[in-house]
């Protein structure tokens, strides 16, 4: 039956305010970043103003922010792979071999609160003189993302058809050569996945990398505290400075969001 015409004008109506609702703080965001920290305050120009880029230029040139992105790239690039490389064969090896206790380990880690180990690790860290290097905000980074790809994985491997081992197994592979040969190639949709959600949560953490990273590790979302001091804001940077946080893995997002869905999904629906 089709939806009567007052339900699609009620939905339509629904969805354009959700969609407004999330659009508008980061419309505003963006418009913010090309306007002078007096057109910010004017509110006559909150729709019609004389752009400029000189908050860019401070951000690019004079804040340092190539460096941080850099660092960011890196952070966030280690702390993937590294999650990958003991996630993946950890994710196989609770999947296949039923440990499910090992599995509620890993999802409390995925739920306790990261806030609540910062001063532990602070205090581990630092009599280790690691805090401040990129060495402690990778291991940080992976307690958010380790657990994420042994959560996406175990779900994918459980979807995956077990007949396909037991066959290589009786032509002679090992468990291990079955899992490399057989279902790592399977595989890759959900890897891609949990690669990519491990990427962008490790580019938006800013606790761990506020507490532990030095002046010249520190990555984005903490580099953008440079604009607030104690006497003023610096508006117009600190909105150019949280564009170039947010835009590029906005993009990524938006590009990769149909091989992400269907990762999550490709799981459930095989076997």
């Amino acid at each position: 039956m089709k939806p009567r015409p007052a339900y699609r004008v009620f939905r339509v109506v629904a969805l354009a305010v959700v969609v407004l609702s999330l659009l508008a703080p980061l419309l505003w965001m963006v418009a913010a970043s090309f306007k002078t920290n007096v057109d910010i305050y004017d509110t006559g120009k909150a729709l019609v103003f004389s752009p400029t880029t000189d908050n860019y230029v401070t951000v690019l040139k004079q804040a340092n922010y190539v460096q941080f992105i850099g660092n960011s790239l890196w952070v966030a690039f280690a702390a993937t792979v590294a999650s990958l490389l003991l996630g993946v064969p950890a994710a196989y090896s609770m999947s296949r071999f039923n440990m499910r206790k090992s599995a509620l380990v890993v999802l409390m880690a995925r739920v306790i609160p990261g806030v609540s180990l910062l001063v532990p690790w602070y205090y581990v860290f630092s009599n280790l003189k690691m805090v401040g290097g990129f060495g402690v905000l990778i291991l940080s980074h992976m307690f958010v993302s380790l657990p994420l790809v042994v959560y996406i994985m175990m779900g994918y491997f459980d979807g995956l058809p077990e007949e396909l081992e037991e066959a290589a197994l009786v032509d002679g592979l090992t468990h291990i050569g079955a899992f490399r040969r057989i279902t790592l190639p399977l595989s890759v949709p959900g890897i891609a996945t949990a690669g990519i959600l491990s990427f962008i949560f490790s580019w938006n953490n800013f606790m761990f990398a506020l507490v532990l990273s030095g002046a010249d590790t520190k990555t984005l979302p903490v580099a953008i505290f440079d604009f607030v001091g104690y006497a003023s804001i610096d508006w117009g940077g600190l909105m150019a400075a949280a564009t170039v946080v947010t835009l590029p893995i906005m993009l990524i997002a938006l590009f990769v969001q149909k091989y992400v869905v269907s990762g999550l999904t490709a799981g459930a629906t095989k076997g």
